[in-house]
């Protein structure tokens, strides 16, 4: 098996004046140099959309398409497994673990769900049909079938889908529950955290008490949208922090993974009418909480 990384990045070059595709990539991304540009332009990990490798002096040209192989050195390894719970012609349902990002970014390629899944089911047009955080554990579906990928991705997009979470946070014994929670939550400092704000709300959850235990309570949680990091902000925000968030409230000073402290975060269940068949379907981690 190729050493090459399984799953390409893509970019439309931009509008501009450079000479060679060379010359737009080390400007686009300045934190990699042009001698490494031009030696993985060598290895053929550079290409044009059809696979052909593009080599250091290819012209450039607005609108072109350019896959590319990210490196990571020395990727760390992520000692947790996915478990595929369904799997058909159309749908792959999984069940992700914890600290395993859904795609490739920033220091991850491999050490993702979808290039786990790529490699091990032998196909490279899989499509997640939305994610959750690379923190948060539970489902994930996947498009197995360019032909019906529209009508799945439509479940989302017209919020014909139902999705449940889990989370182990501190009592609230002061407020009632079942609770509807709407506020409004933006982008904040530093960019990878969100905040919320006064003004007019653009996220809604329920919440409810699933149990009462001494040193914390599992919720119950239903996002009715879908902010980034909005169960994460909401709960700290009422005051109960899911317990292993190294985000919320405050930002931990270290940013290397603790595996013994997963944030304790379950994408639960997901439930919808199948757009093909016009059966219900529902699915199920079997993951559970624990701290």
């Amino acid at each position: 098996m190729s050493d090459q990384p399984l799953l390409p990045s893509t970019l439309h070059l931009p509008a501009g004046d450079w000479a060679t595709v060379l010359d737009c990539l080390c400007q686009r991304f300045p934190a990699i140099d042009r001698q490494t540009w031009r030696a993985r332009m060598q290895a053929g990990k550079v290409q044009h959309q059809d696979g052909r490798p593009l080599d250091p002096t290819h012209p450039y040209r607005e609108g072109l398409r350019v896959r590319y192989f990210r490196e990571v050195a020395q990727e760390t390894p992520i000692p947790f497994h996915e478990q595929v719970l369904h799997q058909d012609e159309h749908l792959l349902v999984v069940d992700k673990p914890h600290f395993l990002p859904v795609l490739p970014a920033g220091r991850y390629v491999e050490q993702t769900l979808l290039a786990r899944l790529v490699r091990s089911l032998g196909n490279p047009g899989l499509v997640p049909l939305h994610r959750i955080d690379r923190l948060t554990a539970g489902l994930v579906l996947f498009s197995c079938n360019p032909s019906s990928r529209d009508r799945y991705q439509a479940l989302f997009r017209q919020r014909r889908i139902d999705k449940t979470y889990e989370a182990l946070a501190p009592a609230l014994p002061q407020l009632s529950f079942p609770l509807q929670l709407c506020s409004r939550i933006v982008p904040g400092e530093p960019f990878f955290r969100m905040r919320e704000e006064p003004g007019e709300a653009n996220s809604e959850t329920r919440i409810e008490v699933l149990e009462r235990g001494d040193a914390y309570w599992r919720y119950g949680l239903q996002p009715l949208t879908g902010r980034k990091h909005q169960l994460r902000v909401q709960m700290a925000g009422l005051g109960a922090a899911l317990i292993g968030d190294p985000l919320y409230p405050c930002l931990r000073e270290e940013r290397l993974d603790d595996f013994s402290t997963p944030l304790q975060l379950l994408a639960r269940s997901l439930a919808f009418v199948d757009p093909l068949s016009g059966a219900p379907r529902r699915f199920v981690s079997t993951r559970q909480l624990c701290c």
